[in-house]
């Protein structure tokens, strides 16, 4: 709660304190500190907190003799005269985005536009931003979860809508340090989110599918599954970044919509160790594609394109194959549930994966490690009965005895 209740310690008496607008503000009582003034002054704290919250809250009017009435009554005043200056959400947003969008990946930068243009400036296009009020941005996330996307009535996802959300919190944020206003969309929690549901393929599958894909895909598909590359990644692998000598695969770029960019995060970018069944497809691969610059290529010649060998190449070789369908992104799933299959430092496969810590190794796999790895308990209850011997004949004359 923002607005607490206090003691003062000299006196007895109770107190709001809080913070407003840059301010500390100490409201002091009369009343003494008993559970029913107590009882009466948090439930007007709550009332006040809420207000605060959602912008709302009249100061003059709670405490019209208060030390700082002068001081916010006069600011009122001159926010009203400054919200007439200042611009629509629609005009903020073209400034910021002219700004803001250097700093983004290219793919980044589509991905916010959609979001600009398809959810956020419909809803808050015509809005003073001074106008938009945390009640606002609550009433528009609550439009956003109810909104049919699709005829089967289909809505939006939790992920999506915090990917929304987490925009116009951007946008907000400059607002409110250019104008000096609040931000209405600073204290909004993201929605709970669903576990990643993976469906990583067992290594029976991977090798019936190493071994009926089409050969110019073999190579590929054996990198895929045994390194954990995402797709960008492995399409857009370069000969310069593979290291035979020091056997790891240097991932520094990604190709994705038909151009080459940076990875989205400097944990992206690392080197990934080979096995020696990944360094032998890459030197078969060296016999097919040495002469370009891509590792793997297309029938024309440019990087595999993650759409075209989707369609074309994967999803009939699985109803080939009558192995559930799945994306091929699941080749990296698989790897890390192989890799902690086989009892590899956990440590060690967040680097391979691209992962600053193991905390998301543990949230999305964390269902295959008891699995994989035994990590349920029983290798403990084995060293016990290995090495713990309990006499039952003791046991049952000390029972006996008591």
């Amino acid at each position: 709660m923002i607005v607490k209740v206090r003691t003062r310690p000299e006196t007895g008496r109770l107190y709001f304190d809080f913070w407003y607008r840059g301010k500390r503000c100490r409201e002091y009582t009369l009343l003494a500190d008993n559970a029913a003034n107590r009882k009466r002054m948090n439930a007007l704290a709550k009332r006040m907190s809420a207000e605060i919250e959602l912008g709302a809250f009249d100061y003059v009017a709670y405490f019209p003799e208060g030390s700082r009435a002068k001081h916010f009554n006069t600011e009122s005043k001159n926010d009203s005269e400054r919200d007439q200056n200042l611009p629509d959400f629609s005009d903020f947003v073209e400034a910021w985005w002219a700004r803001h969008k250097v700093s983004l990946r290219l793919s980044t930068q589509e991905l916010y536009r959609g979001y600009i243009d398809k959810h956020l400036t419909p809803h808050f296009g015509s809005m003073c931003i001074g106008e938009i009020s945390k009640a606002r941005v609550l009433d528009f996330r609550a439009e956003l979860a109810s909104r049919p996307i699709r005829k089967d009535g289909t809505t939006l996802s939790a992920k999506s809508i915090n990917s929304v959300m987490g925009v116009l919190k951007l946008i907000t944020e400059a607002a409110s340090e250019e104008f000096g206003l609040a931000n209405p969309a600073r204290a909004i929690k993201r929605l709970k989110q669903r576990r990643p549901d993976i469906q990583p393929f067992t290594l029976e599958e991977v090798q019936q599918i190493v071994d009926t894909v089409r050969g110019d895909y073999r190579n590929y598909l054996v990198v895929r599954f045994f390194t954990g590359l995402r797709t960008g990644e492995v399409n857009g692998l370069k000969w310069e970044h593979v290291d035979f000598e020091g056997q790891r695969l240097l991932i520094r770029e990604s190709f994705s919509k038909g151009r080459t960019e940076g990875l989205k995060t400097d944990g992206s970018q690392r080197d990934v160790d080979m096995s020696s069944v990944v360094k032998s497809a890459l030197a078969e691969q060296l016999k097919l594609t040495g002469e370009g610059r891509y590792v793997f290529c297309a029938p024309g010649g440019g990087p595999v394109d993650a759409h075209n060998f989707t369609q074309r190449v994967w999803d009939p070789l699985l109803r080939y194959l009558a192995i559930k369908r799945r994306r091929p992104y699941e080749c990296r799933h698989t790897a890390a549930t192989l890799w902690l299959a086989a009892g590899e430092n956990p440590e060690w496969i967040a680097r391979q994966l691209g992962h600053t810590s193991t905390e998301m190794l543990f949230r999305v796999y964390s269902r295959y490690v008891p699995n994989l790895t035994r990590n349920d308990g029983s290798a403990m209850d084995r060293m016990l009965r290995s090495r713990i011997t309990i006499n039952e004949q003791t046991n049952s004359r000390t029972g006996e005895r008591s």
